[in-house]
Formats: structure tokens, C-alpha cells, sequence
């Protein structure tokens, strides 16, 4: 029975990814971004999230994103086209990006992010991101983690954080019975903290997989960490009563969004 079951849900995933007719791609230079918000999909493949993690969250921030004519691009790498799983087959533009890397224009003043491994393909994406920003004229900026939409490694969880042995014990779970190996062992942003379940742990962590901005933005922007409702936590000062602020976001999920 147990191998009935493995066989069907094979082949209903694989009936999933192939309701999408084969991709048509959007060359960088002819992606144009209307209006002061984006949606970012970076590497939403199976490939990589082979549990599906982010699944519905990619879904939802899709959902989200057209629900309020916001631009959704999903970056795609060479690897199978099967195993990318977002529900929606019609982005705005479809970009080949084989490492995250955002060779468009970037103009909107808010991105949101879902897809993406934290440490890798995605942080390509978030420092892209912050480049292109700190080549234009200063204003406010908000980019929006999208947490049940981001999968990870625990690349950037230490022995030494007081939670790391509940992380080890979780990857044991979501991974029992998978083949080894780096495919495998992925969780979302948002189940890392509920792992970790301090708020001040938490916010902890969340500051040190930010982006290097420091060495990106000027030094006349305001850098602001929020995360959910807490209070805004600022990183770096800047001097006037209201310098252009850089806030990085951090949210549940696209649901948490909603009105």
C-alpha cells in the first residue's frame, strides 16, 4: 500500500508541474517593471525545495501580487522545467537566471521576495537588488521577505545558537527516509523560526542573513529592520530629520497581507 501511495503522489505532483504549457522567457533587457512594486519569484523548482515547502506560499504571494496589479517575475535556472511548481503559469515575464542574478532595470521602490534558497540563489538576487538601488536617486525603499515562500539550508544557523539542536532534530524529521545529500534537507524561513521560538533570538537571526548593505547603499540612507508587528529596529542611522530609509521586512506570508 505504501508503495501505491508513493506511486500516486508522484504522479499527481508530476501532473501538477505539467499543467504549464513550456515556459516562454522574457530576455532581461525587455523586462519593464510599471508601477512602484514587484514580486520576485526566484527558483521555485522541486529541484531544490524537494518537500515543497514553499509551495503554497509562492502561491499566495502570486495571488497576493495580481490581486493588486503588482509585476510578478519568476527567475528560472536550466535545471528541469517539470519541477518548477508555481501554480501560476503566466507571470508577467519569466527571466533565465541561472544563479539568481537580476540583470533588469530594477525600479520599483518596494520588491517583494518568495522562491529562493536563502543562501544562495536568492541572496544573489537581494544583492543584485540592492545594487541597482544604490545607483539611483534616493528615496524610501522597502524590500518584503516573504518567509513561508523562502526555503533554506540552516546554512546560517550556528552549533553554538542555543536552538540549534532543535533545528537538528527537525531536519531529522522533514528529511527521514529522503535520499541524502544537499537536495534534500531544506525548511522555510518561517519554520526556522518557529524553531527557534524567542522573539529576540529571532530578530537575531534575522539580522545576520541580511544582505551586505552596508557595503552596498550609501551612507546617507536610514537602514531599518521590521519583523511582523514588532518594533522597527534600526541597523544604521543617517543624519535629517527624514533621511531616504531602507527597510528590510520580514512577513508570515503573502496572506498576512491581506486586507
Amino acid at each position: 500500500m505504501k508503495s501505491v501511495a508513493a506511486l500516486a503522489l508522484v504522479l499527481c505532483s508530476n501532473v501538477a508541474f505539467a499543467a504549464c504549457p513550456p515556459a516562454r522567457f522574457t530576455a532581461a533587457a525587455d523586462v519593464r517593471l510599471r508601477g512602484d512594486a514587484v514580486l520576485i519569484v526566484t527558483h521555485a523548482t522541486s529541484a531544490h525545495d524537494a518537500r515543497l515547502a514553499t509551495k503554497r506560499g509562492v502561491d499566495e504571494a502570486v495571488r497576493y501580487a495580481k490581486s493588486r496589479r503588482i509585476r510578478v517575475v519568476y527567475l528560472q535556472d536550466d535545471g528541469p522545467e517539470a519541477a518548477y511548481f508555481a501554480q501560476d503559469c503566466e507571470p508577467d515575464f519569466r527571466v533565465a537566471s541561472e544563479s539568481g542574478e537580476v540583470e533588469f532595470a530594477l525600479t520599483p521602490a518596494r520588491v517583494y521576495i518568495a522562491g529562493g534558497h536563502l543562501e544562495l540563489c536568492l541572496s544573489r538576487t537581494v544583492h543584485d537588488l540592492l545594487l541597482a538601488w544604490s545607483r539611483q536617486p534616493k528615496r524610501h525603499l522597502t524590500l518584503t521577505y516573504l518567509m513561508d515562500a523562502i526555503y533554506s539550508n540552516g546554512k546560517s544557523i550556528e552549533e553554538t545558537d542555543a536552538w540549534y539542536p532543535d533545528f537538528q532534530r527537525f531536519m531529522r524529521v522533514v528529511t527521514r527516509g529522503r535520499p541524502g545529500g544537499e537536495h534534500w534537507p531544506k525548511l522555510t524561513l518561517l519554520e526556522t523560526l518557529g524553531v527557534i521560538n524567542s522573539n529576540a533570538q529571532e530578530l537575531a537571526y534575522l539580522e545576520r542573513i541580511l544582505p551586505h548593505y552596508a557595503r552596498t547603499m550609501p551612507a546617507e540612507y536610514r537602514i531599518e529592520l521590521q519583523f511582523g508587528d514588532s518594533v522597527t529596529k534600526v541597523l544604521r542611522p543617517a543624519p535629517g530629520w527624514n533621511p531616504p530609509t531602507l527597510r528590510f521586512e520580514f512577513v508570515d506570508s503573502a496572506l498576512s497581507l491581506q486586507d
